[in-house]
């Protein structure tokens, strides 16, 4: 399915979070949004480089939306909490929800894998924190609530036994590049589990807030160039030759991305979408077996509760 501004409902009077909006894929994807009338937060922790992103939006023509700046920084999940925090004192609703990272490999100061923080728990505190207000907004007749996580293929490898303790979800597996792959893999695996979770939690609240995971396919981002280049002897090479002829642009990635935020077929079935996995050309897809266990699901949210209420 090609994505269009013909494919999005009007999201005019919609207020939306995207995080990571200051380039690549969550750039692009705002400006699909706000060109459908949204008033777009974008979540990014560098003022100077979110200002000059806003700057090139409003030069690229964004029609009745806007775009504003929401300090975020993902690399601690008590500063995630702030940031949406700060947020609750800025607006009355909440519509719609992307959340996308790309961290690095190695140990926080809270003894955490940084790319676990960055991709999952630091978005999981946010949105956590961000849930009562959207379920305020998902009250409202004819609301069109909806969270969206960023995912990947690259949580097809991870199968783990357990991840109902904080070891099991902080697991790294080692400094090499099938290591570093399988490290962000669990964290794309745990948004998936976090998507599916939290869709079954509301409904059993009955709450009308849809959830949905994206994998947005192989995209050129400022994330892949600079995993391309650390790649041993042969990074250089990657990024410049070999990146470009296998990664797409980011409009590409921001496709399935907007649609699961405001395709009108999404609003028009909601039932069908909810907690679904969506694949690079905005079509319902199946994840690994382990985003389909109910176990990891459940231990994967309560495990992630646990580590973000030991950091408060």
């Amino acid at each position: 399915m090609s994505v269009s501004d013909e494919n999005l409902v009007d999201l005019r009077g919609k207020v939306v979070i995207v995080t990571g909006g200051n380039t690549g894929i969550g750039y692009a994807t705002i400006q699909m949004l706000a060109r459908k009338g949204a008033k777009v937060y974008m979540g990014a922790r560098s003022e100077e480089r979110a200002l000059a992103a806003i700057k090139n939006l409003q030069a690229e023509n964004i029609n009745d939306g806007s775009v504003h700046w929401l300090k975020l920084d993902l690399s601690d999940p008590r500063a995630a909490k702030r940031a949406a925090q700060e947020f609750l004192g800025k607006e009355t609703r909440l519509d719609i929800l992307g959340v996308s990272a790309l961290g690095p490999f190695k140990l926080d100061k809270d003894g955490l894998l940084d790319i676990m923080v960055t991709n999952h728990l630091s978005p999981f505190a946010f949105t956590d924190t961000l849930l009562p207000l959207m379920k305020e907004t998902a009250k409202e007749s004819g609301s069109d609530v909806r969270i969206v996580n960023v995912s990947s293929r690259a949580h097809e490898r991870l199968k783990p036994e357990t991840l109902a303790t904080p070891e099991s979800i902080n697991h790294y597996y080692g400094d090499t590049i099938n290591g570093n792959l399988l490290s962000y893999g669990l964290t794309k695996l745990a948004n998936i589990l976090h998507i599916k979770e939290l869709q079954k939690r509301l409904i059993a609240e009955s709450i009308p807030i849809t959830c949905i995971a994206v994998d947005p396919g192989t995209v050129k981002t400022a994330g892949s160039d600079e995993w391309l280049a650390s790649i041993p002897y042969f990074g250089w090479l990657l990024k410049n030759y070999i990146g470009p002829l296998v990664f797409k642009p980011w409009r590409n990635g921001a496709m399935p991305v907007s649609f699961a935020a405001a395709g009108k077929d999404v609003a028009a079935q909601r039932e069908k979408y909810q907690g679904v996995y969506i694949a690079p050309m905005a079509s319902i897809s199946q994840p690994n077996s382990a985003a389909l266990d109910e176990r990891l699901q459940r231990e994967c949210y309560e495990t992630s509760q646990t580590i973000i209420a030991a950091l408060s």
